[in-house]
């Protein structure tokens, strides 16, 4: 095997950059080098950190043009958006600062005469953070910040096809004055991760990806005693109920399912819709897709770009033919969709509606991972909860309603990590972002991060005899 990573653009195709995979030698040397900075940095007043982060994420903010660009040409996300996720890091970034003081401080007991108590949070030592492609700064950023914030020093393995984002993340810490072995990156294959993860040197692993792949994460920690957060893939549903602003829910429901390519572990890939409202809802969904302008990421004008690859572009043509061939409709010609670029990928891929879809069919039951959505009609909500808890995946869903208490009462029983009402593929920072079933373990974001990636230490001191 070559030691050599090309990133291929989906945009043409062509090698976008090359990087050389990380060596033994330098695998073993970062691991050693974040072993011993973490000494120093479980040391540094709180207020120090806090000052390096804000730093690091102002650094990533003044340039988030140029990093938009490039995520533009490594994933293929129109560069009018591609920015955005850098605001989203920022968003993220400065909640979890702003309460690491907080959820870091040390739990009081009630103590009297010659007896004091405590409950210490402690850094969990060095954390492997293996990010993806879809967001790679997004992704990072749920882990990294309140990681180095709790006192912990990280090893951050981008994906292949963004490695250049981690480059930009290590520039950001250094250029806020970071100490050397706090945050480093390494460009690995799936076999050195794997052997990081089973090395017993690290204390931490958070991984975002595929479910196979966090198989294989839970298997290489086996015995080693250690904790692991999965945020793995999802099926989301949404659920359109009769009372909906229906022009509200289209709207959102199309980016929900569209944005990035429906590249998302959390966007929209299945809607049941009330059938007081189900034409009106089709209709506006298909009218909204159909003015998606597929093409050139870098134009401006493009509002759909390349899928990441072209092997899964083909997945989910694949997957909508065998839809297709079961009895589902389809409701965009894709011959109607020009491809606005030049010398274009066999990534670029039209965005898709299905009608008449079951949960026979793969594309209602299997993570999609592309720009399209299948639609059902339902007669009430019991029908349409039993439909969404009909899934492997439960990571996140949501409801189209005006009527709240409804939202709430459908909510505590959909099985989910997240339950929204009138929104969708989105992460509040104050809240804990997690998934159940084949959707991954634990949760990062909000205090409930904190807890994840440092552990309690109790003092008891008795002065007397």
């Amino acid at each position: 095997m070559t030691n050599v990573l090309k990133i291929i653009s989906p945009v043409d195709g062509r090698i976008y950059a090359q990087r050389q995979f990380a060596t033994s030698h330098d695998i073993a040397h970062a691991l050693d080098s974040a072993i011993a900075a973490q000494i120093k940095w479980r040391l540094t007043p709180l207020v120090e950190r806090k000052s390096v982060c804000l730093a690091a994420v102002d650094a990533l903010l003044k340039n988030k043009q140029q990093l938009g660009e490039e995520l533009s040409w490594q994933m293929g996300r129109p560069i009018r958006y591609a920015p955005g996720e850098i605001d989203g890091f920022t968003e993220r970034a400065r909640y979890m600062i702003g309460i690491a003081e907080q959820q870091l401080a040390d739990i009081q007991l009630s103590n009297g005469g010659q007896l004091t108590r405590y409950i210490q949070r402690e850094p969990l030592g060095v954390i492997f953070s293996i990010v993806p492609w879809n967001y790679p700064y997004l992704t990072a950023v749920n882990s990294i910040i309140p990681a180095i914030m709790a006192g912990n020093t990280v090893l951050m393995k981008p994906s292949s096809q963004t490695a250049i984002t981690a480059e930009r993340i290590a520039e950001a810490f250094q250029s806020a004055g970071l100490p050397e072995g706090v945050f480093q990156s390494l460009l690995l294959t799936h076999e050195a991760s794997l052997n990081i993860v089973a090395c017993g040197k690290v204390d931490y692993v958070s991984f975002t990806g595929s479910g196979e792949g966090g198989k294989r994460i839970e298997h290489a920690a086996a015995g080693c005693f250690i904790d692991v957060g999965l945020e793995l893939g999802g099926n989301d549903p949404a659920y359109v109920r009769a009372d909906a602003d229906i022009s509200f829910a289209i709207d959102n429901i199309a980016d929900g399912a569209f944005f990035n390519a429906g590249q998302s572990c959390c966007a929209i890939e299945r809607v049941y819709v009330h059938q007081d409202v189900y034409q009106p809802f089709v209709d506006g969904l298909v009218k909204q897709v159909s003015q998606y302008r597929v093409g050139n990421p870098l134009d401006p004008d493009t509002t759909l770009g390349p899928m990441v690859r072209a092997s899964l572009a083909d997945k989910v043509r694949q997957q909508i033919q065998q839809a297709v061939k079961k009895g589902a409709q389809t409701c965009i010609d894709d011959k109607t969709f020009t491809i606005h670029s030049e010398n274009p990928s066999p990534a670029f891929l039209a965005p898709q509606v299905l009608l008449n879809v079951d949960h026979s069919m793969p594309i209602m039951h299997e993570e999609t991972f592309g720009p399209v959505v299948g639609i059902m009609k339902v007669t009430s909500d019991e029908q349409a909860i039993q439909l969404m808890n009909d899934s492997v995946h439960g990571l996140t869903a949501s409801v189209w309603t005006r009527d709240q208490q409804a939202a709430i009462t459908i909510g505590k029983q959909v099985h989910t990590g997240t339950w929204f009402m009138n929104r969708c593929d989105y992460l509040d920072p104050a809240l804990a972002w997690t998934g159940i079933r084949q959707s991954g373990k634990g949760c990062s974001l909000s205090g409930c991060g904190y807890q994840r990636l440092s552990r309690p230490k109790s003092f008891y001191l008795r002065t007397g005899h």
